[in-house]
């Protein structure tokens, strides 16, 4: 599937086939990769398929990064063709184990919540929100989702604002409020004759649930290849003929966000960055029979990185550490404003390899870029 695919175009038992096989090729990756095919079997309607890849995980001798979150998804994926003792027992399960990570806690609660189970949702948001926030003032932006079902499922039962509710509130950043979204009498109107008012009830409500599952089966992102510094020193060192495509690491973090707000502005979505390494770098060139000073597999390798699940989002979230590694915040370092006017500088003329279309081998000159795929 092609980075840029829009999720209604998406084959989805096509693009869970080759997730498996991209986790079969690098182990390594195996548990954020079959994660995503499994969602893609669940919304192909495949959720014996689905499964048998929790399954697969779950049996894994190589411990899991987030087995719990494997459980969660398990266990709603089983109580969605018939298997209910099972899911409950898994949930139970899940909630005894209080995992540190909000989203196991999500997945419990919304599954628990889909089949009405309004009071047991609201003790999972609950608990999870109490092992989870700490005393700071600002909750972690991780566990906004939690705070938000919960005062959903809350909305629901009838019962009344309390200080989570009130942050939940505060922190919704939305047109309408959680209180007027949230509302049970909102439900009627799923029930009407007007097609146009239930599509939009129905757009309201899947922009807050499922969030994610959509996370998971979203098509892996038009990526940009980035060096730290360190590694890009040893690739040059060990490979001069890409000195060309490098002039300095300063102007290659420079290339590199001018390309990127290019990218957005054209309105190309779903923008990321993957990190490369020299031995990762290295080891995709002899799997390619290529030499890694041939500059035309730069951007296979950032597509490689990217159907991997190693791209991190772009624009980092507000507040979030710059993605150059500089330790600063974002807005303060590569996005402020005055990066803008990197473009008008010379050095910008150099190549910014992105992933593209697998296998294209494709170049993004900034300053002759042709018309994009």
């Amino acid at each position: 599937m092609r980075p840029d695919t829009p999720a209604e175009n998406v084959d989805h038992n096509a693009e869970a086939a080759r997730l498996e096989r991209t986790a079969g090729l690098y182990p390594e990756d195996a548990e954020h990769l079959l994660l995503q095919a499994a969602a893609h079997r669940e919304l192909a309607g495949d959720r014996t398929a689905a499964s048998a890849l929790y399954d697969r995980l779950l049996s894994s001798p190589e411990p899991l990064e987030n087995p719990h979150l494997v459980r969660a998804l398990k266990a709603s994926n089983l109580w969605e063709y018939g298997h209910e003792a099972e899911a409950r027992a898994i949930i139970d399960g899940v909630r005894a184990a209080s995992p540190r990570h909000p989203a196991p806690w999500m997945i419990v609660a919304e599954s628990l919540e889909s089949h009405d189970e309004l009071e047991a949702a609201e003790a999972t948001f609950t608990d999870g929100l109490t092992l989870l926030l700490g005393a700071g003032a600002q909750p972690p932006k991780s566990t906004l989702p939690l705070l938000q079902g919960r005062h959903r499922v809350r909305r629901m039962l009838g019962a009344a604002h309390d200080e989570w509710d009130t942050l939940a509130d505060t922190l919704h950043s939305s047109p309408i409020s959680l209180d007027e979204l949230h509302d049970p009498k909102r439900v009627w109107s799923l029930g009407s004759d007007n097609p146009a008012e239930l599509q939009a009830e129905i757009g309201r409500l899947r922009a807050e649930l499922g969030a994610y599952r959509e996370a998971l089966s979203r098509p892996f992102p038009v990526a940009v290849l980035h060096w730290p510094t360190a590694e890009l020193e040893e690739l040059l060192s060990a490979y001069p003929a890409l000195t060309a495509e490098y002039p300095s690491h300063k102007e290659h973090l420079a290339a590199l966000e001018d390309a990127l707000r290019e990218l957005s502005a054209s309105g190309t979505p779903n923008l990321g960055i993957v990190t490369g390494t020299v031995p990762s770098y290295e080891a995709f060139a002899a799997s390619e029979g290529t030499s890694p000073d041939d500059p035309t597999l730069l951007p296979q390798y950032a597509t490689t990185l990217a159907a991997r699940g190693r791209a991190a989002a772009w624009p980092p979230e507000r507040g979030a550490a710059c993605w150059c590694g500089s330790g600063q915040g974002y807005e303060g370092c590569h996005g402020t404003l005055e990066t803008t006017e990197a473009s008008k500088k010379p050095y910008l003329s150099q190549r910014s390899h992105r992933a593209g279309k697998q296998g294209s081998g494709d170049h993004v000159r900034l300053r002759d870029r042709g018309p994009q795929p």
